[in-house]
């Protein structure tokens, strides 16, 4: 969940690295640091606060030196305070190390390093590391030999990035469970936890492999396992450009990304929908086209956001290829020793492609034997990589901790998966044509939709200041009130609820009077007579009600305070729909109350720890 940069080559390295973490910053902004070696000795400049805050304490310029490592930190062991910031060195002060990632036997390894006499500056489990490699280093007097022994006894995660003036013209690299990438330059080189901070300077870089180490000289690097066995580096050149992890003119990377979505959502199906066959050609599930034909069932696991998208992609699903469903939260799954058989297709969602939990469930149903598929955002992700078959979400870099883009790009690919599924076990011809045509349609009514965003933010007005929001929606738009409801936490900080709109009467309805904001997803389908009942008993208790309708609508707004419009589309894509208002009016409470809307406090944006 950090941020790691480091270079190699003939250029000063601090500017580069400040630079590549102020990239970073959306993976964790507690604090950062930078460190460089330099006329045989190492400087460490840290502090708590986001890299802005470290530029104002220190004076960059007089920071030299070709090799360096930085680091911007989402807290696990110890506070947010300048000891705890990376990077940290060993006991002797000439080994330094970023970390991100969590030594789960660090309190093991610390209390025998204590036995043995040796001192800590801070709370966390990455000095321990760092101190132990010293330790191991005083003895073995080679430092690539001195990292390998440490993480052979390691249990946990880590992506770490290892400098020392015992070898000023090394750089060592290693993963497990964190994900590093190497960018290759002309007679330099860099390597960072994101992609993002290398594309200034290179496009050619190198996913380090699970298990996989490097180290990188001016005049090349090498890559093998901890184990210490060589491997075969592949060279692959970022699909990205460096514009798309610009602001652009906007304020917020946030408000950026929820303009992007017509262009995100079209990319999603484009060379992949083929309507007047009312079908979808996934090249990346081609492998796996036999197993998804006689599965038996099909479990989706994922996180957060994603897991919302899992639910809608569940009724999706259920619906178009009549084949059984069950989502799981990836935390829990690998821990309850889940039924899995071979006749099973597990889905992971994830946007990063490096989600910790979700990594953990894929690894569980693969040891089970099931047939294990990706929907991941990020090319030459963990996730990309460790699972059967796939497909990319192709809604390009996502800066904002809080997902918008790739959720509607993962409902996207879910609706055209469960019509690439219905097709295979009898869902007609016809039916295929009416969704292809009307999944085409809706980057335009998402752009009909963003042309109306004053009248979100009028409402956003309205009610910033409210303590807690209720957020209801029936069948197919259930999860997308959950999802709703947690943009709004996400970034607003305002406590909100979402539920399925009948269950209101089972318990919530006893929160409603007139200071509590319920937002009804109301669209006019089969069951929009039930929905008006729900809304009808909240203004009953004085609730204030702000309804997402479609436009064709002409009834609603007798019962609700506010409306909000969105075009008339199938039942099944209302979620798509309805997500853009409700991204929209969590961005404007949120930007109403002051809060930093790109950066929301305690959360980070790629969860690579458990």
């Amino acid at each position: 969940m950090c941020g790691i940069v480091g270079y190699i080559g003939t250029k000063q390295a601090a500017p580069l690295i400040v630079q590549g973490l102020k990239r970073l910053e959306y993976r964790g902004y507690d604090s950062a640091g930078v460190c460089l070696l330099a006329d045989g000795g190492i400087r460490i400049e840290k502090k708590a606060g986001r890299v802005m805050d470290l530029e104002r304490a220190v004076d960059m310029d007089q920071l030299h030196g070709t090799v360096g490592v930085g680091h911007t930190r989402w807290a696990t062991h110890g506070v947010p305070n300048d000891a705890n910031a990376h990077p940290h060195t060993d006991q002797s002060g000439t080994i330094a190390l970023v970390h991100n990632g969590i030594i789960e036997n660090y309190l093991t390894i610390k209390k025998k390093l204590l036995n043995a006499g040796y001192t800590f500056r801070s709370d966390t489990d990455s000095e321990v590391l760092a101190v132990f490699i010293g330790m191991l280093y005083e003895t073995l007097q080679d430092l690539e030999q001195a990292v390998r022994t440490a993480l052979a006894e390691v249990e946990g995660t880590f992506g770490i990035v290892v400098i020392s003036t015992h070898d000023p013209d090394m750089i060592i690299a290693a993963r497990r469970g964190s994900p590093l990438i190497l960018g290759i330059g002309n007679g330099e080189y860099l390597v960072a936890s994101d992609a993002a901070a290398v594309i200034a300077h290179t496009r050619q870089v190198v996913y380090l492999n699970e298990n996989e180490m490097a180290i990188l000289r001016r005049d090349g690097f090498q890559t093998k396992t901890i184990a210490n066995i060589d491997t075969h580096s592949v060279v692959e050149e970022i699909a990205f450009e460096l514009e798309q992890i610009e602001k652009g003119g906007f304020e917020h990377f946030m408000l950026k990304e929820i303009y992007e979505q017509p262009i995100t959502f079209r990319d999603g199906f484009r060379g992949r929908l083929q309507t007047e066959e009312g079908t979808v050609k996934l090249g990346g599930l081609a492998t796996v086209r036999e197993k998804l034909q006689s599965a038996k069932r099909i479990i989706i696991t994922a996180c957060g956001t994603s897991w919302h998208a899992a639910l809608v992609g569940e009724y999706l699903i259920e619906a178009l290829a009549r084949v059984p469903v069950e989502v799981e939260y990836a935390s829990e799954f690998r821990y309850r020793n889940p039924i899995i058989s071979s006749d099973d297709v597990v889905i992971a969602i994830s946007q990063s492609g490096e989600t910790a939990d979700t990594l953990a469930a894929i690894r569980e149903a693969k040891l089970k034997g099931a047939t294990v598929i990706g929907m991941v955002n990020v090319v030459g992700s963990t996730i990309a990589r460790e699972t059967d078959a796939g497909v990319y979400l192709h809604a390009g870099p996502e800066i904002g901790v809080a997902s918008t883009k790739a959720f509607t790009s993962q409902l996207c690919v879910l609706t055209q998966f469960a019509l690439y599924m219905g097709r295979m076990r009898g869902l007609s011809a016809e039916e295929g044509k009416r969704i292809a045509q009307e999944l085409e349609r809706i980057p335009e009514y998402i752009s009909m939709i963003l042309e109306r965003a004053d009248d979100v933010k009028a409402i956003a007005h309205a009610y910033a200041h409210a303590s807690n929001f209720l957020y209801l929606g029936r069948g197919y738009n259930f999860p997308a009130a959950l999802e709703g409801a947690l943009k709004l936490k996400e970034i607003s900080y305002i406590h909100a609820e979402g539920y399925p709109a009948a269950e209101m009467k089972h318990g919530p309805i006893a929160l409603i009077d007139e200071n509590m904001p319920v937002v009804f997803i109301a669209p006019h389908d089969e069951i929009y007579d039930k929905i008006v009942s729900n809304i009808e008993e909240v203004r009953a208790r004085n609730g204030r009600v702000i309804a997402i309708a479609d436009d064709e609508d002409t009834y609603i707004e007798n019962v609700a305070n506010h409306v909000l419009r969105v075009p008339r589309t199938l039942p099944i894509l209302t979620p798509i729909l309805a997500s853009i208002p409700l991204q929209l009016l969590a961005y404007y409470i949120a930007v109403e109350r002051g809060c930093n809307v790109d950066m929301p406090r305690n959360l980070a944006k790629s969860v690579t720890v458990e």
